[in-house]
């Protein structure tokens, strides 16, 4: 019984170590990108990319200040309503400066073309 509980279990598709290091990766290449700026502000889309969005953060060296969007095209479904909804909007303005947008999961991408 033991043998068949285990062959059920659910194992990494992606070590922990390799998304450390590539997570490690991004945040050097944001530091490259944005080196002599005055900063960044990265924007975290509520409510998935909040994990994702500190792991990056803490890797970060240039200086970043830090805004949340809620934003939903789904309504109560798992299928996409094709309206999008801002549920919570940026309370700093971003006007003339560098922006990351960091979002979890892009299926359709009607909420990221509608950020964007």
């Amino acid at each position: 019984m033991a043998a068949e509980k285990d062959s059920h279990r659910i194992r990494p598709l992606i070590e922990r170590g390799a998304i450390d290091r590539r997570v490690i990766e991004l945040a050097g290449a944001i530091d490259r990108d944005h080196l002599g700026t005055d900063g960044l502000v990265v924007i975290g889309v509520l409510k998935g990319a909040v994990f994702f969005m500190a792991d990056l953060m803490r890797h970060v060296t240039v200086p970043c200040e830090v805004d949340f969007m809620a934003i939903s095209s789904y309504g109560a479904s798992t299928d996409s309503s094709g309206v999008v909804r801002i549920l919570k909007d940026l309370d700093i303005n971003i006007e003339g400066r560098h922006v990351l947008v960091v979002e979890d999961i892009v299926d359709s991408g009607l909420t990221l073309s509608y950020l964007i």
